[in-house]
């Protein structure tokens, strides 16, 4: 019975141990990702890396991990042509299958879901927000954005009629949607300033705009988007995800 507590008792040590060094080379593996990662991406902060799964050192010897999540805070993706960035907040990604080189200098996900905001003052950015003439003695331009309930955008359109400035800018409800890449943001129904009809084509080229986003991290791709209380909320997707290397 003595020798076989002390077995237990050095099973149970040694369990510990081996607890031990495996979170510790996790953490270890977490800041060298993030500081790779940091690297590759230009990134002005360090990003957040949580490596799950137990044990992490089984999961190194077979040279794939489970499960790896990234969090990048105020990431600056590229907006289309001109060297024009567009600022992303608090983007969230979950890689899963990352495998890795034999010497560890580049890791690559099977597939990754995440998410991101971005918010209304920095997408205001591609709204026409200087006045624009759409018919003779009227001019327009978009003057903010907001949540409007139910997934849409409320852009607010301020609007000057044969010299005089409507007293209060006109609020059009708008849907918005990604297509390949781009969000889009359309008016479900066309205002009316001041009783004036106006062309169709004309009032959309105030309420109707879009912005290009590529370059994201890995080339995950923008998959759905739709409004919400701080900005625009964009669900993205990738496959063969480049984490590093």
């Amino acid at each position: 019975m003595r020798a076989l507590r002390i077995l237990l008792i050095f099973v149970v040590v040694l369990g510990g141990l081996f607890v031990i060094a495996d979170r510790l080379a996790v953490n270890f593996a977490e800041d060298e990702v993030a500081d790779r990662l940091k690297s590759a991406e230009n990134l002005s902060s360090t990003p957040d890396v949580s490596i799950n799964g137990f044990p992490f050192l089984t999961q190194v010897v077979g040279g794939s991990l489970d499960d790896v999540e990234v969090g990048i805070e105020n990431y600056e993706a590229a907006a289309g042509d001109g060297g024009r960035t567009i600022r992303i907040d608090d983007l969230q990604a979950d890689m899963k299958g990352v495998e890795f080189s034999g010497d560890y200098s580049s890791a690559t996900a099977a597939t990754a879901t995440g998410t991101a905001t971005i918010a209304y003052d920095e997408l205001l950015k591609t709204a026409k927000v200087e006045p624009t003439q759409i018919a003779p003695g009227v001019t327009a331009n978009v003057v903010g954005l907001s949540d409007g309930g139910n997934g849409k955008i409320k852009v607010a359109v301020e609007a000057t009629v044969l010299g005089t400035k409507l007293p209060e800018p006109v609020a059009v409800l708008s849907t918005v949607t990604v297509v390949d890449g781009t969000v889009r943001v359309k008016a479900d129904g066309l205002p009316k300033f001041a009783g004036v009809n106006l062309a169709e084509n004309r009032v959309r080229t105030i309420t109707d705009f879009q912005q290009k986003i590529d370059g994201l991290p890995g080339d995950i791709e923008l998959d759905k988007v739709q409004a919400a209380p701080d900005g625009v909320e964009i669900s993205v997707k990738g496959s063969d995800v480049r984490l590093a290397g």
